[in-house]
């Protein structure tokens, strides 16, 4: 028999999430070029959010856990990275950085920016200056350099190909776009900035990893002492809600990251049945929303160039000293 889903209770969950994606994504553009001032605001939360859950849907992609057969994914991941405004990147590329993510138990790049920017103290202030008025500047700059890299990095050429012609149609397409309303040359970039705010939001605490510059090379022996107990232990499930559990559908049940981390494979509908197997009822390992949001405003400039010890002590109920990381989207290829 002809199977599409991986999963037989698959076809609902995830035809609405992908409706709701691609739906979302057309409908808030429409909001935005409509002459009603009155629908601007929910036609930005539309648009920001379709990207959000679009973005958790290229994470289900990169673990084969929508489609029965694996080729199935990278039509629809390449889809949705247009509506996430990542498709400058590749869909391997970004696969291969979140599977090593997984198999190596840590934070696998190509680069460490901190020790950029600490050379571009003028570059660091301007970040740093935008991230205190809530503006996701480093985000948004790790972005944009999957733009650039493919021109100075030896090993990126083949993709230069890409950037450019995705330049040119995303280009075409806004031009487009902006004849009909220009409300979409302000209004699409406030969408894109609360998309990734709420995408940095739900990464910064979810691990006390190490950080290592080896995506552009195989697996080698520094990742070896991280095993699955390490993975465990430096792992956090950062939850909107506990009583609720409905709310963390706004993300797509990310939040359940230890969870995700103990079987990858398992899709995010399944994840909050999976997280109270595995836990019961117990907080191990959970971090409460109030904590982390106060720790979000608090650290948001320090974050820049902060790494976390891997031996940090981070407690449930008071996650204060939990500063975070910046800088690990699964979106970002580098």
């Amino acid at each position: 028999m002809f199977r599409v889903f991986r999963y037989d209770d698959a076809i609902l969950p995830d035809l609405i999430a992908v409706g709701y994606a691609v739906g979302g994504y057309l409908i808030g553009i429409s909001i935005l070029l409509n002459p009603y001032p009155w629908s601007y605001l929910p036609g930005v939360f539309l648009l920001a959010h379709s990207m959000v859950i679009a973005a958790y849907l290229v994470h289900e992609c990169a673990h084969n856990s929508l489609f029965a057969k694996n080729r199935y994914h990278r039509p629809l991941a390449e889809l949705l990275l247009w509506i996430c405004g990542a498709s400058y990147s590749h869909y391997d590329d970004i696969r291969h950085k979140h599977v090593r993510h997984h198999t190596d138990r840590a934070d696998i790049v190509s680069f460490n920016y901190r020790e950029i920017l600490k050379r571009h103290p003028r570059v660091l202030k301007i970040i740093q200056a935008l991230e205190w008025c809530y503006v996701p500047a480093l985000e948004i700059l790790m972005h944009a350099l999957v733009l650039v890299l493919p021109f100075v990095k030896a090993n990126r050429r083949h993709r230069r190909g890409r950037v450019v012609l995705m330049l040119l149609l995303r280009g075409l397409f806004f031009a487009w776009l902006a004849s009909m309303s220009l409300n979409i040359l302000w209004f699409y970039p406030l969408a894109y900035m609360l998309f990734h705010t709420v995408m940095r939001f739900m990464d910064v605490h979810q691990h006390t990893f190490a950080l290592h510059e080896t995506l552009d090379r195989k697996r080698g022996e520094e990742v070896k002492p991280y095993d699955r107990d390490f993975e465990r232990r430096h792992t956090y499930s950062n939850l909107l809600s506990q009583q609720h559990p409905w709310l963390n559908l706004l993300v797509l049940n990310f939040p359940y990251h230890n969870a995700h981390h103990e079987q990858p494979g398992i899709p995010w509908y399944r994840l909050p049945g999976l997280h109270k197997k595995l836990y019961g009822v117990a907080p191990v390992q959970v971090l409460t929303f109030r904590n982390l949001l106060k720790a979000y405003h608090r650290y948001r400039v320090q974050r820049v160039l902060n790494e976390d010890s891997i031996d940090l002590d981070v407690k449930r109920n008071d996650s204060t000293n939990f500063i975070g990381v910046d800088g690990v989207s699964f979106l970002t290829a580098h």
